[in-house]
């Protein structure tokens, strides 16, 4: 639409004024009708919360999206700016948007009684029509819906009873926009009353004054299941105000959440070049998170997000880049010891329970990197349980017998390529392992590496993390050593 600059020139337009909630359904259903795609960028939605957010939109409701951390409810929430068109007309000046053809504020109705159709219009972008604010407990009515400003009073020279004195809050100055309240539990419940009307009447008044705004605003409210947080919840009769309720959830499978994390992942040009992280490694990482949300430790109502995939998967790179330069290689591949350097980003995102505080969060991490590296391990080897029940042939003899003849092997963390490579290659039978079970061509020495952790983990080896190497012993071996110390001190 062409920018008119005055009243008169839009009402030769034909311009016709119409809600918010009816540009973003027209807006939709023209995309819908298009087979296009607002809510670029999230991933694992597409069957479940985007069409409960399509509904919702052509039902012209507002919204709530409801889930744990970490999924993607505010990103949602700031997409829906696509649906608005490109450019709206408002009076020129006028601190709530007023539409030149629909004004509701006292400012634009004498601006329009004293200029009529040389009305000055002005037209603002759709990225300013989006508002967003994180509820915290010491958000105040005024901040939300206005309050009297005694400087503005006295700079006029009117009275408090002028409403022309009124300071609006953010909720007035969101009119005809769309307006997300993030954290919505966190808000007083006096706050959240303030908003029954605004949802129920469309209108909303200020301090004392006569004056009731007809407000056009599309509401977003996000927030956590209310039994994660004893900082507040929901009140009913504001919930019941709010039309459509939207469940939200973390990636159902890994293939999704790891093109989240590849999405979301903020990695140096150098370390894309110079670093290459095989795929297994990325399922790995994925993996950590899913042990996570269904770990003992952690507490499930409090959720594990995306952002520990994310944080990890940076942290791994940059743990990787590290050794390169202190090793002064070109390149490198990620390697699963590199996943030290991905324990920060566990112990971080994670709430646990009374269970987990006594194990402590480093335990805890290495608890799940375990258990990720169990579970990954047998989709490509047998298990080491069923074979030491004589079930199978044991294929893992001769790497037994290696470490039982006394051998033990030190993986650094910061070992160069080379000496990586040397150490691993020092274990009997462990290439042979490798080459059974068809790993991709280039990342034996990975497969290699993880027959050892994951030996470790079913009790077949012992390992120990001293300083910064990974230890791996025979496990009897260790076992009799730590009876000569405890007969030793005695």
């Amino acid at each position: 639409m062409k920018m008119y600059k005055t009243l008169g020139e839009l009402k030769k337009s034909g311009y016709q004024p119409r809600s918010i909630k009816e540009e973003l359904r027209n807006n939709l259903t023209a995309v819908l009708k298009n087979k296009k795609n607002v809510f670029t960028g999230v991933l694992g939605f597409e069957d479940t919360v985007i069409p409960d957010m399509e509904r919702a939109i052509l039902s012209r409701h507002n919204i709530l999206l409801l889930g744990l951390r970490g999924q993607a409810k505010t990103r949602l929430a700031r997409l829906l700016v696509n649906l608005l068109d490109e450019y709206m007309p408002i009076v020129a000046g006028s601190e709530i948007n007023d539409d030149p053809l629909a004004p509701i504020s006292r400012y634009a109705l004498d601006l329009i009684e004293e200029k009529g159709d040389k009305t000055p219009v002005e037209w603002i972008h759709r990225d300013e029509r989006y508002v967003e604010k994180l509820a915290t407990p010491d958000v105040s009515i005024a901040d939300l819906v206005g309050d009297v400003d005694p400087i503005k009073a006295a700079s006029l020279k009117l009275p408090y009873s002028d409403e022309r004195v009124i300071h609006f809050g953010l909720i007035p100055r969101s009119h005809r926009c769309i307006f997300v309240i993030n954290e919505l539990p966190d808000l007083q419940a006096r706050i959240q009353v303030s908003l029954f009307n605004i949802l129920q009447e469309g209108d909303m008044q200020i301090r004392g004054f006569k004056l009731r705004l007809p407000l056009d605003i599309q509401f977003v409210f996000t927030a956590n299941p209310e039994d994660y947080t004893n900082r507040g919840s929901i009140i009913t009769p504001l919930k019941d105000r709010i039309e459509s309720q939207i469940l939200t959830h973390y990636p159902k499978t890994l293939e999704i959440a790891k093109s989240i994390t590849q999405q979301e992942a903020n990695l140096a040009e150098e370390q894309t070049s110079k670093i290459e992280v095989s795929e297994f490694l990325q399922d790995l990482l994925e993996e950590i998170t899913f042990q996570a949300r269904a770990s003992e430790f952690i507490d499930e109502k409090s959720g594990v997000s995306a952002r520990l995939s994310i944080a990890g998967y940076e942290n791994m790179v940059s743990t990787a880049e590290r050794r390169m330069l202190l090793n002064e290689e070109s390149k490198t591949t990620a390697r699963i010891t590199d996943f030290w350097g991905v324990v920060p980003a566990i112990t971080g995102k994670v709430e646990l329970v009374y269970e987990g505080e006594q194990e402590g969060p480093y335990n805890v991490a290495l608890s799940l990197l375990g258990s990720a590296i169990k579970k990954m391990f047998l989709d490509l080897f047998p298990n080491p349980d069923k074979l030491q029940k004589g079930r199978e042939k044991d294929v893992y003899g001769t790497i037994r017998a290696w470490f039982s003849a006394g051998n033990t092997i030190k993986l650094l963390n910061d070992a160069s390529n080379e000496d990586y490579e040397k150490a691993l290659d020092s274990v009997a039978g462990l290439r042979k392992i490798v080459a059974i079970a068809n790993v991709p061509k280039g990342e034996e020495y990975l497969y290699m590496e993880l027959v050892l952790h994951s030996l470790a983990e079913f009790d077949v080896l012992n390992k120990d993390f001293v300083e910064s190497s990974f230890n791996f012993s025979d496990l009897l071996a260790n076992m009799f050593d730590e009876e000569d110390d405890l007969f030793n001190d005695n």
